[in-house]
């Protein structure tokens, strides 16, 4: 059987690809991915959907650990349901146990790849997780809204998503290093064309136009402050002492009903 472990590459706006990586939620989702395959005695499997310059990822996988590296060849932006369409199909007769996947990617993604990704291969989900317990069985802590915890027992096959701080990718060996250099890393034709749905936002009236406030200064004030509707009746210049002017405040808001 198979671990699969899903990686994102990302390269920031108006950067080259040396300054790409993958998330935090990734690396421990490699990580998870490598003791899963460690625990079951079981081949683990690196996929990437992106450009050529995703290598990198797929690379620092194998020299941490993993069996075999994957990429889907694709060089623009797809909707999370294309994204998964194009991990099964990598996958796809494969017999695989787990996937393990980040929770979130570094550009604030939905996170909801690896939900799509358990439809399309028909496994079980387990999403949000902050905690995996290895042994006989995978136990896993999932977060829910209002600080409450669901515990869970996985069984195979499943999708599991896992935040960042769950695990660190342990630190790859000199000679796991120097071997992926040369690793061969299968490159499999990905969709073309950009596949992500048009963006719909909010519906947002127009902003109401106001007239420039009028008159003197403290006029152009008060309409200021009131959205233009101000009225006289309740602005008076008064110079007074200040107790008396304490006591004019008083019996002026007692006039206007806020007593």
């Amino acid at each position: 059987m198979t671990v699969v472990a899903c990686l994102k590459w990302l390269t920031p706006h108006d950067a080259d690809d040396r300054f790409g990586g993958i998330s935090p939620a990734d690396s421990s989702a490699l990580e998870w991915a490598l003791r899963l395959g460690a625990a079951r005695n079981e081949q683990v499997l690196a996929v990437a959907v992106g450009p050529a310059a995703a290598d990198t990822a797929l690379r620092d996988a194998l020299a941490c650990g993993a069996h075999r590296a994957i990429r889907v060849d694709s060089a623009d932006e797809l909707s999370s349901n294309d994204v998964a369409a194009a991990i099964a199909g990598a996958i796809d007769g494969l017999d695989v146990s787990f996937v393990c996947c980040g929770d979130y990617s570094l550009d604030r993604g939905t996170g909801s790849v690896p939900a799509f990704l358990a439809a399309q291969i028909g496994a079980r989900q387990a999403l949000g997780l902050i905690e995996i317990v290895l042994g006989n069985e995978v136990i896993a802590l999932r977060r829910l809204d209002g600080g409450r915890r669901e515990r869970l027992r996985v069984d195979a096959p499943a999708v599991l998503s896992v935040e960042g701080a769950t695990a660190t990718l342990r630190r790859a060996s000199l000679s796991g290093a120097l071997a992926a250099r040369t690793a061969p890393i299968d490159v499999l034709a990905g969709p073309v064309g950009s596949h992500l749905p048009t963006a719909r936002r909010p519906y947002r009236p127009r902003a109401r136009v106001l007239p420039p406030p009028q008159g003197e200064t403290l006029d152009r004030v008060r309409s200021l402050l009131s959205g233009g509707t101000a009225t006289k009746s309740h602005g008076v210049p008064v110079e007074l002492e200040p107790e008396e002017a304490a006591d004019r405040i008083i019996a002026a808001l007692d006039e206007w009903g806020y007593s």
